[in-house]
């Protein structure tokens, strides 16, 4: 593990438990979670603070998953699916990050942080429960766009970046699949831990993963997982938004401030 202060490591296990929380309500955690490592362990390279952050994702992604597998909708065949797709492109974009330096990826990250956050500001009724009314019906070209476009290129994302995965997910498959928002954030998670076992596999054999440091923050990001996820069934993800607002614009703000002392 890298020689980090005691008041560093603190913040990096509650921001590992908010990413978690935020993750399983409304999917995103890594704009919180990679920011944070970015910030607190800026003298590693990108690659493998990409790694450690797969490494800790993945726990609490598949906490939330078991949740939701449990409680909601979930279309298991659907989501097993396009979760192959993207561990096929989480996996390609893994191999690939190795070259990314933490120069490239900042400005990377305040883009996706203020689409995200334009997104959800323009976007009112994001987050809310989906009416009662009759889905449209999806064709089988769509379920393949769902496969090849969703999976395989959000993988290809999360391989790469990683932030915004989850929430990216919940968008596209609502969108292409008109899933109600509970089932597609409960397809999103099987999904998604397909996408970081796929990334997490190549950061991992590249020797690209601080495993210590990954399994102390993990178990923060396990426990606001679950409760994100029991949160969400419970009352929905609403209450997040001003949240979530929050956070990105203090990272954006933080990140630029980096960038431009850089």
């Amino acid at each position: 593990m890298p020689d980090i202060t005691l008041t560093t490591l603190v913040v990096l296990c509650l921001a590992a438990a908010a990413a978690g929380w935020v993750d399983a309500v409304v999917g995103g955690g890594g704009l919180l979670l990679l920011p944070a490592l970015l910030l607190g362990l800026p003298h590693l390279p990108a690659a493998q603070i990409l790694g450690t952050n797969k490494a800790v994702a993945i726990v609490g992604t598949s906490g939330a998953a078991v949740t939701y597998a449990r409680k909601a909708p979930v279309k298991v065949g659907t989501a097993v699916r396009i979760g192959l797709a993207a561990l096929a492109g989480s996996m390609t974009g893994a191999f690939f990050a190795a070259g990314i330096s933490s120069e490239v990826l900042r400005p990377v990250i305040m883009v996706v942080l203020l689409a995200v956050a334009a997104f959800v500001m323009l976007r009112p009724q994001f987050g809310r429960a989906a009416g009662d009314g009759v889905p449209p019906l999806v064709t089988r070209a769509r379920r393949i766009t769902a496969i090849v476009l969703v999976g395989g290129g959000i993988g290809l994302y999360d391989g790469l970046f990683g932030p915004g995965t989850g929430t990216f997910l919940v968008l596209a498959l609502t969108a292409v699949l008109h899933l109600d928002l509970v089932t597609a954030s409960a397809t999103a998670k099987i999904v998604n831990v397909c996408t970081n076992a796929g990334a997490l596999a190549m950061f991992a054999h590249q020797g690209n993963v601080l495993w210590q440091l990954a399994a102390l923050m993990a178990v923060f990001n396990l426990a606001g997982g679950l409760l994100g996820a029991r949160m969400a069934l419970r009352k929905g993800s609403e209450f997040v938004r001003g949240v979530l607002l929050v956070v990105v614009f203090s990272l954006v703000a933080k990140l630029g401030f980096d960038q431009w002392q850089g």
